[in-house]
């Protein structure tokens, strides 16, 4: 599996399960989401903004798309929102390896480009480093609509874990 196929079989909306350990608090939290994913073009106006915010050729760009999510945790009673852009530029001498540009981050709300691979079995592997944080997320899917993810959040140095999660996720339609 290479990048475009794994965009496009996240294309559509997900509902999800989240359960997390935030080791640093002690803490378990549950959260339910949806999650669309919906493809971008590569002219799209905020996918040239992100190239060029990351001095990337446009040219080399493979399946943007965009990410919003909507959810409820059971930490906190107000609702968890967001949106962000994905922008993939594969490695140019090897298709299962590149760059994930992304608007928003994962472990912090900034701007983010991480290392991406994708695994023989067709996982996706993401390492992201950010300034007070390093995140490795892995996602693969189970069967065309079922996908499960995992997620690190680690300290800066990437020595210790500070938040564990596991998410499966099961589709309910698909967008296009």
């Amino acid at each position: 599996m290479d990048i475009q196929e794994f965009v496009a079989n996240s294309i559509g909306r997900w509902r999800s399960q989240r359960s997390a350990h935030h080791l640093a608090f002690g803490h378990f939290e549950a959260v339910q989401s949806e999650i669309d994913i919906i493809a971008l073009a590569d002219d799209d106006p905020a996918v040239i903004e992100l190239c060029k915010s990351y001095n990337i050729d446009q040219k080399t760009v493979v399946s943007p798309f965009r990410m919003s999510w909507s959810g409820q945790s059971d930490w906190d009673d107000s609702e968890i929102k967001g949106s962000c852009i994905l922008v993939p530029v594969p490695d140019s001498t090897d298709s299962h390896r590149g760059k994930l540009l992304r608007d928003q981050g994962y472990a912090e709300t900034i701007a983010a480009a991480g290392d991406y691979y994708l695994t023989e079995d067709g996982t996706f592997v993401l390492i992201t480093a950010y300034d007070r944080a390093a995140a490795e997320e892995k996602i693969w899917f189970v069967n065309p609509n079922v996908r499960c993810r995992v997620s690190l959040i680690k300290t800066s140095a990437g020595t210790g874990v500070v938040t564990a999660s596991f998410s499966s996720e099961i589709r309910q339609n698909i967008q296009k």
